[in-house]
């Protein structure tokens, strides 16, 4: 239930979309069917005004979920968290932008998903003078 189904990809989750925070309750809850412990590698966490973001480096490691949306919610979801991200394909005012990459799922290997990763300005930017979440666990 967290591979691939019929071309819909599982999101990877690692700030306010968790379980139990305030995005995951107005966006996800009752549209999942399933949420598993996960990590990505080639990635670390940066702190951004009540949430974090993710910028790709070699070496680090995120702590997250990983989100399998229900099939009849997967596009309106897959919308809203790009709302949400302040994410439109192409555009180079993104904040964020949705990437496909291998997460580490506990107990059930790799699989591909969708993550928000911070687009190339806000990588810049975060590298250049932001806070590194130490561990790559923004929850803890």
């Amino acid at each position: 239930m967290l591979g691939e189904d019929a071309g819909r990809l599982p999101v990877f989750v690692y700030g306010t979309l968790r379980p139990g925070l305030r995005n995951h309750d107005r966006l996800l809850r009752g549209r999942t069917v399933a949420e598993r412990p996960a990590r990505m590698r080639g990635a670390v966490l940066y702190e951004g005004p009540g949430y974090p973001f993710a910028v790709a480096e070699r070496g680090g490691e995120v702590r997250g979920e990983l989100i399998a949306v229900a099939p009849r919610w997967y596009r309106p979801v897959l919308a809203a968290l790009d709302e949400l991200e302040g994410y439109r394909p192409g555009d180079p005012r993104n904040l964020y932008e949705r990437v496909e990459r291998e997460v580490l799922v506990e107990g059930a290997g790799t699989v591909r998903a969708w993550v928000y990763l911070a687009a190339e300005a806000t990588a810049l930017r975060l590298r250049a003078s932001g806070t590194r979440v130490v561990g790559g666990d923004w929850t803890g």
